[in-house]
């Protein structure tokens, strides 16, 4: 048995313990916000925040998360993640939208530890994100615009 809490709540699975996070989080407690992409921690789709920092959850075993804090895209509710939502729509980032929950998870996580990042604090947090559509230069855009929400 595994417990943690997952956007605010305590739960608890009774799941071989080598199971991705992933998979505990879209199969067994219905939260699909946070999507599968590579498998193997390369796209960035399956991010969520372990212990408040951003994690591939199709890489990390739940056997491993004993006693956790697990935030994912259903529950963020920082001020970071709700300027970079803001910011997210103001300048239209997405275009199909699948990259979108992991791109949002690790920008918020971004501004948490840096409120004003420079380009190349946004490449190296932003690294490993992978967006299909390549909307790139957009999330660049829509994370300094997300910092200037956050200073005022």
């Amino acid at each position: 048995m595994v417990t943690f809490t997952l956007n605010g709540e305590t739960k608890s699975v009774d799941l071989n313990p080598d199971m991705p996070l992933l998979w505990v989080l879209r199969d067994e407690l219905k939260m699909t916000g946070t999507k599968f992409g590579c498998g193997v921690a390369s796209c960035g789709a399956c991010t969520v925040h372990i212990d408040g920092e951003p994690t591939r959850s199709c890489q990390t075993a739940v056997g491993d998360l004993d006693g956790a804090v697990i935030t994912t895209i259903e529950g963020v509710e920082t001020r970071e993640a709700s300027a970079i939502q803001a910011a997210w729509v103001e300048l239209q980032v997405p275009q199909c939208g699948y990259c979108q929950s992991g791109q949002i998870m690790s920008a918020s996580a971004l501004l948490a530890e840096t409120p004003k990042p420079t380009d190349e604090d946004i490449d190296y947090a932003m690294e490993g994100n992978i967006c299909r559509c390549a909307s790139y230069s957009r999330i660049r855009k829509a994370i300094h615009r997300a910092a200037e929400i956050l200073e005022a």
